[in-house]
């Protein structure tokens, strides 16, 4: 996966300001669990929010968020999301495409369909090369679309679509259904 002359990614999995959900099951693991188990899967080394920022940003290495909510994201998939990030330098984001139907609004009325065609949902990973997380003073991870705004202020973007098991869950339901889609994908 990465050369063994070079040390691999960092990667985090951050569980702040998404409530209990990164606490409950699928495939009868946490899904902090899950998302941590693929993160080292990928071959990148996990450490957790008791390492200072400064000691991350001062390391030199690139950083791999992965967000717990998007537990079954393919162990494949976060390393080539890695491996992008160090071949180009660019930021790496993986999106899934938007397929609600989006309504504009003004005030209490739904107004016109917004075309989908530009939009697009994030999801995980989001990969920070090395010389980007260099110059950052902090690094909130709280919200990966907010979060990606920030770099995009700072350092090009490579989106990069992500397959449908990492798509992001929102609740208990959605859970249930990226568990059933996960089991009809491996039978």
């Amino acid at each position: 996966m990465f050369d063994e002359e070079q040390d691999p990614p960092l990667a985090w999995v951050p569980v702040e300001g998404r409530g209990s959900l990164p606490f409950a099951l699928v495939h009868g693991e946490s899904l902090v669990a899950a998302a941590s188990w693929a993160v080292g899967e990928a071959g990148c080394q996990l450490y957790d929010a008791s390492v200072p920022f400064d000691a991350v940003r001062r390391s030199g290495r690139d950083l791999l968020l992965h967000d717990p909510l998007c537990p079954l994201t393919p162990a494949g998939f976060l390393a080539e999301a890695a491996a992008r990030a160090r071949e180009t330098g660019r930021v790496v984001v993986a999106f899934r495409e938007v397929t609600d139907t989006i309504k504009g609004r003004t005030g209490d009325r739904l107004g016109e369909t917004v075309d989908r065609a530009g939009l697009r949902t994030v999801v995980s990973p989001v990969v920070v090369p090395g010389p980007v997380l260099a110059g950052l003073e902090v690094l909130d991870a709280g919200e990966f679309p907010v979060l990606v705004g920030d770099l995009a202020t700072r350092a090009e973007i490579e989106w990069l679509e992500a397959p449908a098991l990492a798509r992001r869950v929102h609740d208990l339901e959605e859970l249930a259904v990226l568990e059933a889609l996960s089991r009809s994908q491996s039978g």
